[in-house]
């Protein structure tokens, strides 16, 4: 994407519950992390004040992508399945979104206000 211009939609620090890693399946509840989404978008020529939400795309889809998009029952050994989810949520659900970054921090982790976790990149192929 050298040389073209983007737009960027972000939502961060959304924290999901998440049956997840060792701990999830040994007592069989939810793991509290933290989760950003960066959607990188092909953006029109130019946004006048009357420019419709089609030209973009609602923040409230990457929020859904980390949120009700992850089934309860679901358990991800890796949080790195998680963020997959994410990501293929997000491409999924509109063809102008070329790259996805997610973030995630495993707060049980967290004990001086650390951040431990991933992030995981992927473009669309």
């Amino acid at each position: 994407m050298s040389g073209e211009d983007f737009l960027v939609l972000e939502v961060d620090d959304l924290d999901v519950d998440v049956l997840t890693g060792i701990y999830s399946e040994e007592t069989h509840l939810p793991q509290p992390l933290r989760i950003s989404v960066r959607a990188l978008l092909t953006m029109a020529d130019h946004y006048d004040p009357d420019t419709p939400l089609s030209a973009s795309k609602n923040y409230m889809d990457l929020k859904h992508a980390a949120t009700t998009a992850l089934s309860p029952d679901t358990h991800f050994t890796l949080i790195e399945a998680v963020a997959d989810h994410i990501i293929d949520t997000v491409l999924l659900q509109d063809a102008k979104v070329r790259h996805v970054t997610v973030k995630i921090v495993k707060l049980l982790l967290t004990e001086r206000k650390e951040q431990i976790g991933i992030t995981l990149s992927r473009w669309r192929k």
